[in-house]
């Protein structure tokens, strides 16, 4: 006799993972591409997953400390019969807010790969000692 092994909760959670796919490509044709967010002495280092979206269409802003992250991946399918579509097209946003000590105007970006790479720089703090007389 063979066990089968029964998990409750598997078929749950593909019908929602497959609700989900659908319904972001079909309804809201929106998604987020995933971020990965680093930091060291001199810098923080944003890095978003954006495979498959030119540079031209992909818009980097700063207003108030806030980071946005926009743009759109363009379907390449557009009259051949489909069969299955897993990767999400259509319009993102992703917004970060940025400490004080960003130095904005020196940020870098790079594309490659289908990663786009944020440099931005922690500003120098230099030290300053203030004397304070007592009277």
């Amino acid at each position: 006799m063979n066990m089968l092994r029964i998990n409750p909760l598997r078929d749950l959670d593909a019908w929602f993972n497959s609700y989900h796919h659908s319904a972001a490509n079909k309804e809201a044709n929106e998604w987020a591409p995933s971020v990965d967010i680093v930091e060291n002495e001199e810098n923080f280092v944003i890095k978003a997953e954006l495979a498959g979206v030119p540079k031209e269409d992909i818009k980097v802003e700063i207003d108030s400390n806030v980071l946005t992250l926009s743009g759109e991946r363009k379907t390449e399918v557009k009259d051949e019969k489909r069969h299955r579509i897993e990767r999400f097209y259509g319009s993102f946003s992703r917004s970060f807010s940025l400490p004080d000590n960003i130095d904005e105007e020196s940020i870098k970006a790079e594309s490659k790969d289908g990663i786009l790479s944020l440099t931005l720089p922690k500003k120098v703090q230099k030290e300053k000692l203030t004397q304070i007389e007592i009277h």
